[in-house]
């Protein structure tokens, strides 16, 4: 588990700026927030360095990649076995349309994000790829209708 790491107000300008764009340059963060392009790349390498940033990524649009259907599914095992958990936690996040896998407490063990064609190609996921495992004893599919990233998540000063 990582460290709570201290951040401040300018640190949350720019990761504000950052989750809403990623690829905002080193010009227009500084621009935006009010610091130098070289003291906004110091802060980006200390904030990388402590394990806030962990990357940077692109958003793809699954349905413009031809695969418009998502859905979670939640995942109960039927017992704790370390071994089987161990496969089970390797292996999901390798099955083909895996968006994200969330390891979870409470009722279910697992939550998987997956994209698929149709409903035909989700319930084949669930059947091909989840039942095969003995450990998996009960799953709950939802489809998703629209996907929202929140927007004011970074938590502010205390």
């Amino acid at each position: 588990m990582s460290q709570k790491v201290e951040i401040d107000d300018v640190d949350r300008k720019l990761l504000t700026v950052l989750s809403r764009d990623s690829r905002t340059s080193g010009a227009a963060l500084a621009s935006t927030v009010g610091i130098s392009e070289s003291t906004v790349s110091l802060r980006l390498k200390r904030l990388k360095s402590l394990g806030v940033i962990k990357g940077y990524g692109v958003d793809l649009d699954a349905a413009a990649l031809g695969v418009p259907l998502q859905a979670l599914i939640s995942i109960r095992l039927a017992k704790h076995d370390r071994a089987e958990i161990d496969a089970f936690t390797a292996a999901a996040p390798k099955f083909p349309g895996v968006v994200r896998m969330y390891h979870m407490a409470g009722a279910d063990d697992y939550l998987l994000h997956i994209v698929a064609t149709d409903t035909e190609a989700v319930q084949s996921f669930v059947l091909d790829y989840l039942t095969r495992y003995p450990a998996v004893a009960h799953t709950r599919t939802n489809l998703i209708y629209k996907v929202q990233d929140g927007t004011e998540w970074i938590p502010v000063g205390q």
